[in-house]
C-alpha cells in the first residue's frame, strides 16, 4: 500500500512541476530572459522537484512492477489540468471532463486487474 500512496505522491509532485514549468515559460515571456528572478528560480524548483521525484519513482518501481504501477501515472491527465485551473485560471470544456472520467474508469481497471 506505500508504494501506491508513494507513486501518487510522485504524480502530485510531477503535476507540481508541470505547473512551475508554465510559471516559469510566462515569467520568461514576460522578462524576455532566463536569468531574469522569477524564471530561473521557478525552473530551478522544477528541476529540483522532478529530480527528487524521479528518486522516489525509482523506489516505487523496486517495490512495485511497471505494469501494475504506471497506469496511475495517468493521474497526471488529470491532475495537471485540474491543476492549472485553479493555479493559472485556465478553463475548460465541457468534452474535457468526458475525457477526463474515461482516464479515472481506465486507472480503476487497469489498476485492479
Amino acid at each position: 500500500m506505500i508504494p501506491y500512496f508513494a507513486a501518487v505522491l510522485c504524480v502530485v509532485a510531477l503535476t507540481i512541476g508541470q505547473i512551475l514549468f508554465k510559471i516559469s515559460a510566462t515569467a520568461l515571456t514576460e522578462s524576455g530572459t532566463l536569468f531574469a528572478v522569477k524564471p530561473a528560480a521557478t525552473l530551478m524548483a522544477a528541476f529540483v522537484l522532478y529530480g527528487v521525484t524521479s528518486a522516489g519513482w525509482v523506489w516505487v518501481l523496486q517495490q512495485v512492477e511497471l505494469g501494475r504501477i504506471y497506469p496511475l501515472m495517468a493521474l497526471a491527465f488529470v491532475l495537471v489540468p485540474l491543476g492549472s485551473h485553479l493555479v493559472l485560471g485556465e478553463r475548460f470544456q465541457t468534452q474535457y471532463f468526458v475525457g477526463v472520467a474515461m482516464i479515472v474508469v481506465g486507472i480503476i481497471i487497469a489498476t485492479r486487474s
